[in-house]
């Protein structure tokens, strides 16, 4: 058409030169040529336009399923890996949902936040603080510092408290905080409202408990005793906070000041700056911002502390904080006196292991695309031909990659709904599919456009690349470079399994190192007891001799803690020889006489307590870190003097008894003898005694001497596990997904190892005619998978040494990353290479060379 036009204006051209001249007709030949820029005589930008784009389609659409089913072993390894990565995406996704929106029930999730005290440490300049702080701050914020406060509540931490109704006794989680708790949180109130708290002696349970509690009855205006001593009356019952938001264990709120009545030495901390046993919560006014407040109460002890105590804060630089709820949960681990890391670590490290098991799966899809490259080769020649342009050939394939991508999300959904459950076990999780929320959705389709398009996007360009000439005359060959760009991507692939092998060793083996850390104590056959009911205190040697009767109990103890947890700090105390700029805080127990022999603690000098000597009533015993922070040699028989002016004597030094962290240094920590210390029963149960029968004879003690006592028993064995839970359950999650990646590898390795034997079938047949034997053509076939696979163990060591090591970092005690993981890793990985690679090098090697050059 463009010749015609061309030709015809030319043609004119000529003739108006005869007749007109030159200058006349180049002037008639420019306005012709502008004459035809019309929209119909213009081609479209675009090209040609297909008018049939639904059949064109359509035939996408079969003939990649075709493919599908001619290719069946490739079609298993494409989808089942893609398959694979995808639920392990789609989990990981879920469990990262779960975390970044703990907490986000609250309404005022955003305004909602805890006051955090601290201060620079002398001796090492390291900020430190917690979020014990003293009773009058709170006070003194709602007071001095009240615009920026919708509500300021003290409380005190959250445990377990026998709640009883006439004869029944229950066990639940409570906290005892200021009435705004209920507003501040927002929480769904069934019966009651907002206010419910307004009553001193009121109480509010959550609906489980209600149910629990009372069964069908109303449960409002009820009558219930908190630990036999104090007597509240239901106001409110409120819906269950969902798992994954704080206070969602607790089963019950009651108002601050009941529990300050209840408690005579919480009335004398009201005006006493130097007791941090409190917790304050507190919500922002509207427009009011987290860094606002803090700018405005970093001096807070400074302006607001009595005379007597501003020395000793402007000695440790005390400072205050708000630490909003949106930390709470993922930064848990303080840097400087700011959240910086703790599970948010996790996410970042789960999300970024989603991300590579899917890669691993479109690595799989690109390898054996282009390693099957001279098969679709005749394919794309003759459609290239027969009309066919670049762009609808990508288009074809990058439909056979989606329809592959849909098959397989078909099937990791219904992995997902098999393994959702034994995943929510491994994460301690109440995970479910959010199938009725468009965003899931959303992301679902997003994953699948992005997994496919990952996945074909290079096959596409490449496979379309081919010139048709070279094609249909059989000249076509791949090149030595065609392979470079897969065997890039199988290292790729190795090197992240290989990291994964030897983190997730690395985490199990600082697991086992912390398990495996002498704790000072025997901890089997070992239960505790929390008793809190008063009428116990008059009973406790009645106890002791009746759970002697039962023939089960070797010994009994007293303390005012948990063996497995240490709560009471303490400093003010001085020794001889101690240095005047040396800060004193210890972690102090108060324990009965028999604490030792029932734990079994080993005296490294000195001796018990005895009760039948009156002196040891000021005696101590003091563990083997507190020998080392006083600096003394020989300190049995030395004194210390507390922060009462009380003078006690070391009678003996016991080996670090590990009850808090087992990742972290024994604290110094000294052990007082105290008869009276009987909230934490501890009882020693004969190793010959079968465990179930031994603790339902020791319930029976109690139900029968203290009856409005609940019996509520833990395992000292089972408590101490419970301090690993979150390093198992990362490992437990990293295990799983390092041997999802390391199978989509391997899957993938197989795919191709298959697909080489079958390309090299005439040239194994020629091998063997000429005397090759078996071994021969294994060795042939195995030797360049192996070289990748060593490259990518070469590329891993270095990246798995510095990442685990940065994270062994944040454990005071800790394991080494040792030579034998990085060896028996890149060795295992090897082994299932060969493994993998073997059995179609063999298949290959053993074939009939008659029957493999025939075929050819």
């Amino acid at each position: 058409m463009v010749d015609y036009i061309e030709g015809d204006l030319m043609e004119v051209y000529e003739r108006r030169i005869k007749q007109s001249g030159k200058r006349k007709a180049d002037l008639r030949f420019i306005i012709d040529v502008l004459l035809l820029f019309r929209p119909g005589i213009i081609r479209p930008a675009g090209g040609y336009k297909n008018l049939n784009v639904y059949r064109m389609y359509k035939s996408y659409f079969k003939i990649a399923g075709r493919n599908l089913v001619r290719n069946q072993g490739y079609s298993f390894v494409n989808i089942g890996g893609l398959a694979i990565g995808m639920t392990v995406a789609i989990l990981i996704g879920l469990w990262i949902f779960d975390e970044l929106s703990f907490n986000k029930y609250y309404q005022h999730y955003e305004s909602i936040g805890q006051v955090w005290a601290g201060g620079t440490n002398p001796e090492t300049s390291a900020i430190e603080g917690n979020i014990s702080v003293q009773f009058p701050a709170a006070a003194t914020l709602r007071n001095n510092y009240g615009h920026y406060f919708k509500h300021v509540l003290t409380a005190w931490w959250i445990t377990d408290y026998t709640l009883s109704v006439s004869d029944n006794s229950f066990i639940r989680t409570g906290e005892f905080i200021d009435g705004g708790i209920l507003d501040m949180l927002s929480l769904k109130m069934i019966k009651g409202s907002h206010l419910s708290l307004s009553d001193p002696h009121s109480i509010v349970l959550s609906k489980s408990t209600a149910e629990s509690i009372f069964g069908d009855e109303d449960p409002m205006n009820k009558m219930l005793k908190i630990d036999n001593r104090i007597d509240v009356q239901v106001t409110g019952v409120y819906e269950d906070i969902p798992r994954n938001n704080h206070f969602s264990e607790v089963d019950f709120f009651s108002p601050w000041p009941l529990w300050v009545s209840s408690n005579n030495w919480i009335k004398h901390a009201e005006d006493n700056w130097d007791n941090r046993s409190f917790n304050i919560y507190v919500q922002l006014q509207p427009r009011v911002t987290t860094e606002e407040v803090n700018a405005a109460i970093h001096d807070f002890y400074y302006e607001n502390s009595p005379e007597q105590f501003l020395d000793e804060f402007k000695k440790y630089k005390s400072f205050a904080q708000v630490i909003p709820m949106s930390s709470w949960h993922l930064y848990t681990e303080f840097e400087n006196g700011k959240p910086a890391g703790g599970r948010i670590t996790f996410v970042w490290l789960f999300g970024i292991v989603g991300v590579f098991v899917l890669f691993l799966a479109c690595i799989n899809f690109i390898n054996l695309s282009t390693a099957r490259s001279e098969k679709r080769a005749r394919e794309t020649g003759i459609r290239k031909a027969v009309g066919s342009v670049r762009a609808q050939l990508v288009g074809q394939f990058l439909t056979e990659s989606f329809l592959m991508a849909c098959v397989a999300f078909l099937l990791s959904a219904i992995l997902l709904l098999l393994s959702l459950s034994w995943f929510n076990e491994i994460a301690d999780k109440d995970i479910r599919v959010p199938i009725d929320s468009p965003i899931f959705w959303g992301v679902i389709v997003a994953l699948l456009l992005i997994t496919s398009f990952m996945a074909g996007l290079y096959p596409a360009f490449y496979l379309s690349s081919f010139q048709p000439v070279k094609v249909l005359k059989g000249t076509f060959r791949p090149g030595r470079l065609a392979a470079l760009p897969r065997k890039i991507l199988v290292v790729v692939q190795f090197t992240v399994s290989v990291v994964l092998i030897v983190g997730t060793i690395v985490v199990y083996r600082q697991i086992q190192h912390a398990r495996n850390r002498p704790i000072g104590y025997n901890r089997e056959n070992l239960i505790s007891i929390r008793m809190t009911d008063p009428s116990f205190n008059s009973k406790y040697e009645v106890v002791r001799n009746e759970l002697f009767n039962t023939g089960f109990v070797e010994e009994t103890a007293f303390s005012d803690n948990p063996l497995t947890m240490a709560w009471n700090n303490y400093g003010g105390f001085d020794w001889k020889g101690k240095d005047p700029d040396k800060d004193s805080d210890f972690t102090v127990c108060y324990v009965s006489d028999t604490y030792g022999q029932t734990v079994n603690w080993q005296l490294v000098e000195g001796r018990d307590f005895n009760k039948f000597l009156a002196s040891d009533s000021s005696a101590i015993i003091i563990n083997e870190s507190a020998a080392r922070y006083m600096n003394l040699e020989d300190p049995v028989g030395k004194y210390l003097t507390d922060g009462a002016g009380a003078k006690l004597q070391i009678i003996g030094v016991a080996k670090d008894l590990i009850m808090n962290s087992p990742y972290e240094p024994v604290k110094q920590t000294i052990f007082t003898w105290n008869r009276y210390a009987s909230s934490n029963i501890l009882i020693k149960i004969k190793e010959t005694a079968p465990a179930a029968e031994a603790v339902a004879g020791i319930e029976k003690v109690f139900q029968r001497i203290v009856p409005t006592a609940g019996f509520d028993y833990k395992f000292v064995d089972d408590e101490y596990a419970k301090k690993f839970s979150q390093e198992e359950r990362i490992g437990k999650l990293a295990g799983t997904f390092t041997i999802l990646a390391v199978f989509i590898s391997v899957l993938g390795l197989f795919g191709l190892a298959s697909f080489v034997a079958e390309q090299r079938t005439k040239e194994i047949g020629i091998r063997k005619v000429v005397g090759a034997s078996v071994f021969n053509v294994w060795t042939m076939l195995s030797k360049d998978f192996v070289v990748l696979v060593i490259i990518s163990c070469t590329i891993a060591v270095p990246t798995a040494w510095y990442f685990m090591g940065a994270w062994l970092t944040k454990y005071q005690y800790r394991t080494e990353i040792s030579w034998w993981i990085i060896l028996a890793s890149c060795l295992g990985t090897v082994f299932i290479t060969l493994l993998t690679v073997s059995y179609q090098a063999i298949r290959a090697a053993t074939m009939n060379p008659v029957t493999s050059l025939r075929s050819e």
